[in-house]
């Protein structure tokens, strides 16, 4: 239904996730019978997680270690650790810089050039551990380096912008766009692309042959183009919208495309959200850049924060809370939900009744704008719980 804005102008209301509740079913199941694990492509994983191609986050020793806890980490393949030989100094000055000065800062040393051959021993340091090798790349320099990630033998590739389109248009002959749809199926390597937070969007990006598709404009905590661009779809209803264009999707080819929902979440709760507003997966950043091995010491900013031209992002603090296992699969010793989000989500799961992430997708949500503060005033008052 859409609401008028004015004489000449009406909208769609959207949701986020603090907007939507999970309603309990009919019947409920014990935790150890719920099972969350995540196939896509060839590829199986106990949990339906990636980690954001962020630096602050994925180096190639967490990409390890979360592999190894069961997600999927996806690394940065024109960050700092493809634009310097050693970027641990680099990773100290940003957390030492004062707020004022972080955006000018990092700018200068995002200028650095990517050194081609870093590619390639960045991918073939996650392969040494033993995990599944996941990296990300632009749309405008994919294709320049096609061919390095190759030789290195990475599994998965992420397409990732803040907004990808199937349909690109450029009037420059030096700035032809990535025709996604034909360099997807040349490609020798399962393929993610995205960002969408739309159902035409989602839908012609599941065209190209991609295997998954990374839903959210904006959402991210670090991520300040909602302000900067006016743009964005709360989660939600983006996330609702790009499980109804993968219906038809499947309906036209009797192909399944992936939806990850990317960005937004801080707690299990949220997570379990997404997974019930039809995402098969979740992409995290800020949550995992609170662990203790993350490369950001506590400091987590976004893919476009370094933009040389038009900053989208902010470098904020995530704090130092806890190691990556007890992240996603605890033990939690905080009562806030941002600890153990991978039980939290069993736990969502069984409490409600469902079985699977594809059964879970079915579950029924209402609009419950009350949900966090109905009852809450002792908590509110004392900064504490879901408040704190």
């Amino acid at each position: 239904m859409e609401v008028e804005i004015g004489i000449g102008k009406s909208g769609r209301r959207a949701y986020g996730f603090d907007d939507i509740a999970i309603v309990p079913s009919r019947r409920t199941r014990d935790p150890e019978d719920v099972d969350i694990t995540w196939e896509v492509d060839a590829f199986k994983f106990p949990l339906p997680v990636m980690a954001s191609a962020m630096d602050g986050v994925v180096s190639p020793a967490t990409a390890v270690d979360i592999g190894r806890i069961g997600g999927l980490a996806c690394l940065n393949l024109e960050g700092l650790w493809t634009r310097y030989e050693d970027p641990e100094p680099i990773f100290e000055e940003i957390a030492s810089l004062p707020a004022e000065k972080a955006t000018r800062r990092m700018q200068e040393l995002y200028d650095e050039p990517v050194k081609p051959e870093l590619i390639g021993q960045r991918i073939r340091e996650i392969k040494a551990g033993g995990v599944t090798a996941c990296a990300s790349l632009t749309p405008q320099r994919v294709e320049d380096y096609a061919k390095i990630v190759l030789e290195a033998e990475l599994d998965v590739l992420v397409v990732q912008g803040t907004v990808v389109s199937a349909e690109h248009v450029s009037h420059d002959p030096a700035r032809q766009p990535l025709n996604l749809k034909k360099f997807i199926r040349e490609f020798d390597l399962p393929v993610i692309v995205g960002g969408c937070a739309s159902y035409s969007t989602a839908l012609h990006l599941m065209r190209t042959g991609a295997v998954g598709i990374l839903v959210g404009v904006g959402p991210g905590h670090a991520c300040t183009s909602r302000g900067v661009l006016g743009i964005g779809v709360p989660q939600a209803t983006a996330i609702a919208d790009a499980a109804g264009a993968r219906i038809r999707h499947l309906d036209e080819t009797g192909v399944y495309v992936h939806v990850i929902a990317d960005g937004g979440m801080r707690t299990g709760g949220d997570v379990a959200k997404a997974i019930a507003c039809g995402a098969d997966a979740v992409m995290i950043g800020s949550p995992l850049a609170g662990a203790y091995e993350a490369p950001g010491r506590g400091y987590h900013w976004g893919m476009a924060t370094f933009h040389p031209t038009l900053p989208r992002g902010a470098r904020v603090f995530a704090g130092r809370k806890a190691s990556l296992s007890e992240i996603l699969v605890g033990p939690a010793h905080e009562n806030d939900g941002t600890l153990n989000l991978f039980g939290a989500l069993r736990t969502s799961m069984a409490t409600t009744g469902y079985a699977s992430v594809k059964e879970f997708q079915k579950a029924e949500v209402m609009v419950a704008p009350a949900l966090k503060t109905e009852g809450k005033t002792l908590q509110r008052a004392q900064g504490v719980g879901m408040t704190g």
